[in-house]
């Protein structure tokens, strides 16, 4: 078991809310690639899910996770969380607005909770693989953990 600090906010906050979870860390990779995490891990890449953070037409943000081998569909997304449209957000306003930088944002544990929703193959799996919120770590979890931890919805979103 790893020590306390080696621990991240996610873990933290899994542990507090008695959800088990797999902890999964790799080496930093030259890239911040899911599909390349994935690879390095011995792991699906429908099974590892990459964090996405987008803006409606509404000005509200949304968050989208998704297979990292997949790319989001942007009219799903929008149909999804009820907007006309949504586009991604910027990459240097991932940090201010979620608390995590590009590679390590974790649909657990942002500065505020953002609507969620999760891509609807998520359910087809025991146990899904996402950013632990730091690059070079993972955690395992199920869907139903998920769901005890963040309010989401499933959704066909690529």
């Amino acid at each position: 078991m790893a020590k306390q600090q080696d621990k991240t906010n996610v873990m933290r906050l899994l542990e507090q809310k008695k959800i088990p979870y797999g902890r999964r860390d790799y080496e930093e990779l030259e890239s911040t690639n899911g599909e390349d995490i994935a690879n390095y891990l011995g792991e699906n890449p429908k099974q590892v899910f990459k964090t996405l953070v987008a803006i409606g037409k509404s000005k509200q943000y949304y968050v989208f996770v998704i297979p990292v081998n997949a790319e989001l569909d942007l009219k799903k997304a929008a149909s999804a969380c009820h907007e006309k449209s949504v586009e991604m957000i910027k990459q240097k306003d991932l940090l201010p607005l979620t608390g995590y930088i590009h590679g390590g944002c974790s649909p657990i544990g942002m500065k505020k909770q953002f609507s969620t929703y999760v891509d609807e193959s998520a359910l087809e799996y025991e146990k899904i693989l996402f950013s632990a919120g730091k690059v070079g770590h993972q955690v395992e979890v199920a869907p139903s953990g998920l769901e005890k931890i963040i309010r989401l919805e499933y959704a066909q979103l690529i």
